[in-house]
């Protein structure tokens, strides 16, 4: 199969003549490669485009910095590298002037098909500032690494929108960015023509990563490999908690616990499609660095059985439970957003926190959820670009 990247590589007629000759503004990343692991700029430029600008997501446009780490705007030689990601909100959209003389927005971006991933709110509010400017957007697609056919928790509730979900839509949401942008598109009712799609080719929603065939690059520090794509779903739900989502070792998001954490109930849950391996870990940043834990390693033998979604909320809350109320969860500043919990931000909603803390059992949150999902999974079809 070929990513939209991978068409512009080979000089595609029906991809190239989007971007020769014309002014490009990149939006791209590390992980922003084609199959012979040549960056998009390279790729863009030795097919004609006018490269004159680029634009980094968080994380930067090399994928150096940490989360959460604002990143400036610099620039390597004639070409200015803007920052999208800084130290608030405000620096979330691109400034117009950024986007004056462009004649074109290019966004090539590997996502990891979980709505807290900040990269599709990046692209969506660049789809929003180009269409204002009158700049046309052309959104390289590239797969959902956990396949476009599952969806797993519901959208947010009203008032839980953040920068970890800008949209309502599921937790494993089952799009490609090109479908989410499209989905974006419609609901802003943006012209059709603003957002130009160059597809794959060869992929069907059925497809898993490693029947596309294409290299792993990590588009963030902590998304080492494809496995940390598959639990992180439900892994990223550490992050609302005061334990360690593993920050700093190999497997982040797969390892995870706290200082003096009694293990015994997770190790008692019985976890479709994974088994837990209890470990001792250090993290060496964020929360509990250079201190010892105790926790567990997620091993998911087959992840079309795994719900992580799922499962990381019960785990949480076997846990959690064992912890002062007051201890629980993270009330530091969350992606810019100071007066909710981050938790809730991330579950998008109040629900899951509130069943932990009133020892309440998860079955009628879980149905919730589910029932959440199943009903984005009827809207998200009508942007489908690709078919089972």
């Amino acid at each position: 199969m070929q990513t939209g990247l991978d068409r512009i590589a080979s000089d595609d007629s029906d991809a190239v003549h989007l971007i020769r000759g014309r002014k490009v503004g990149l939006l791209a990343h590390a992980a922003s490669i084609d199959r012979e692991l040549r960056g998009a700029a390279a790729v863009l430029s030795g097919a004609g485009a006018q490269l004159s600008a680029l634009f980094g997501p968080e994380h930067g446009f090399t994928g150096a910095a940490q989360d959460m780490v604002g990143v400036g705007s610099i620039g390597i030689g004639h070409l200015p590298i803007y920052s999208l990601y800084g130290d608030g909100p405000e620096d979330l959209s691109p400034k117009p002037e950024w986007l004056d003389d462009l004649d074109v927005i290019v966004i090539d971006l590997q996502d990891v098909g979980s709505r807290y991933y900040t990269y599709v709110w990046t692209a969506a509010l660049m789809l929003k500032a180009a269409a204002d400017a009158g700049v046309e957007v052309v959104v390289l697609d590239r797969p959902n690494p956990l396949g476009g056919v599952r969806v797993e928790g519901a959208p947010q509730r009203d008032g839980y929108l953040s920068f970890v979900g800008l949209y309502p839509i599921a937790v494993r949401h089952g799009l490609t960015i090109a479908e989410l942008l499209s989905w974006v598109r419609n609901r802003e009712n943006i012209a059709r023509d603003a957002l130009q799609v160059v597809r794959m080719r060869g992929w069907q929603r059925s497809m898993t990563w490693n029947q596309t065939g294409l290299p792993w690059a990590m588009p963030s520090p902590n998304m080492p490999m494809l496995g940390t794509a598959i639990v992180y779903p439900g892994g990223c739900l550490v992050e609302g908690t005061t334990l360690s989502e593993g920050r700093g070792t190999t497997r982040p998001f797969e390892i995870w616990g706290g200082p003096d954490l009694d293990v015994a109930a997770l190790l008692a849950l019985d976890l479709h499609g994974a088994t837990l391996r209890p470990i001792e870990f250090t993290p060496t940043f964020q929360k509990h660095a250079g201190h010892a834990c105790r926790g567990v390693q997620v091993h998911v033998n087959d992840p079309w059985v795994f719900r992580p979604y799922e499962a990381y909320q019960r785990m949480l809350a076997a846990v959690l439970r064992s912890v002062p109320t007051e201890e629980r969860w993270r009330t530091e500043t969350y992606e810019f957003v100071s007066d909710r919990p981050a938790i809730d931000l991330l579950t998008g909603g109040p629900e899951f926190r509130a069943a932990v803390d009133q020892d309440a059992a998860l079955d009628d949150g879980l149905a919730f959820e589910a029932r959440g999902a199943a009903q984005f999974d009827d809207e998200r079809r009508a942007s489908w670009l690709y078919e089972k």
